[in-house]
């Protein structure tokens, strides 16, 4: 089925050069041409000819097509590989980052990648983003200003918060999970465990479940089933295995519902999930689900498939998403990247934009 036109094109950042990022890209705009018109890199245009070029020796061979306006991505056949150069000076004669390793080049380059397609994104001048994962340990060597920011989440808040010319407080965001069968919205991210704990807190719990109600809506057209798992083993068991649940996560649920949003009491984190999951032809209790930290919301997701699952960054004032997976250093350059992940967190930006 052909996808339906676009009236601005489709920021794909490259990711992290030394990574899968780049042929992932390739893949899609080979293997999903129709889901691609419209869309553009993003990049470094060594690195996504070195990437072109890996996957030609597999297959069919993509034309890379350097772009003069954005605007001309929509005008591009199918099967070409439109990109807009992150550094124009440099289009011919350079040498892409070596596969699989670590650089401040590297982390640069997909960090200003990411910087151009937000701000793009923030004047209007494309329809969203869908970004290539990136390396943390990379961007921190890139040094300032992206050693401030743990991944894309942050960065993209920051962005965002200083277009509107705002404070980042004042923009809250959240990173959602989402896959066919399950969604997860968290309410920390990138933090050590020992932080995400303390992060449980009303006023973190009652605005993650604002935002998650607020942006399924926007998503369903009706107001969203959150889950809400609990902290502790068992959601506390009244309170014999931590408070958390009756002091803090509980109030901030009576809180929400006051304002409209259809959320559970804490539920024991080692079954709200199975409790959500959509199975063929049975829907889930619940629509979402609200993990309290990083890994209790994300291996569940992530255990269904890292193939299909998409990242969603809600609360921004931009559609941004992401696949579900990273850089995979091991088998960059192998030619053995499996693209699934990019072509659904693509397909899902365009059901986002509709």
């Amino acid at each position: 089925m052909t996808e339906s036109p676009l009236a601005l094109p489709i920021a794909i950042t490259q990711g992290d050069p030394a990574g899968i990022g780049p042929e992932t890209i390739v893949k899609a705009f080979r293997d999903a041409s129709d889901l691609t018109r419209g869309c553009f890199v993003v990049g470094d245009v060594a690195t996504l000819r070195r990437a072109a070029s890996l996957v030609a020796g597999a297959g069919v061979a993509l034309p890379l097509a350097v772009l003069g306006s954005v605007q001309e991505a929509l005008d591009c056949p199918p099967r070409c590989l439109p990109v807009w150069p992150i550094n124009p000076a440099t289009v011919q004669g350079t040498q892409p980052v070596a596969f699989g390793q670590l650089s401040a080049r590297a982390g640069q380059l997909a960090g200003d990648c990411v910087v151009w397609a937000a701000n793009a994104a923030l004047r209007g001048e494309v329809a969203a983003m869908v970004t290539a994962p990136l390396n943390k340990a990379a961007l921190s060597l890139a040094g300032a200003p992206y050693d401030h920011f743990p991944g894309h989440t942050e960065l993209l808040q920051s962005l965002a918060a200083a277009h509107l010319k705002t404070s980042v407080a004042q923009l809250p965001v959240r990173m959602m999970l989402a896959n066919d069968e399950l969604r997860v919205v968290l309410v920390s991210i990138h933090v050590s465990l020992r932080q995400a704990l303390e992060a449980v807190t009303f006023d973190q719990v009652l605005e993650s479940l604002l935002i998650t109600h607020r942006c399924l809506q926007a998503i369903l057209g009706r107001a969203p089933k959150i889950g809400v798992a609990g902290l502790n083993p068992h959601a506390g068991e009244g309170g014999l295995f931590g408070r958390e649940e009756l002091d803090v996560i509980g109030p901030a649920v009576l809180a929400a519902r006051t304002q409209g949003v259809l959320a559970s009491d804490p539920l024991a984190p080692d079954t709200v999930f199975m409790r959500a999951r959509a199975q063929p032809g049975q829907p889930g209790e619940f629509d979402v689900v609200l993990a309290m930290y990083h890994d209790q919301g994300l291996i569940p997701v992530k255990y269904l498939g890292v193939d299909k699952g998409v990242n969603v960054t809600l609360g921004l004032p931009l559609i941004r998403t992401s696949p579900d997976h990273g850089t995979a250093f091991d088998i960059a350059g192998t030619g053995r990247a499996d693209a699934s992940s990019l072509i659904e967190a693509i397909r899902m930006a365009r059901q986002l934009l509709s």
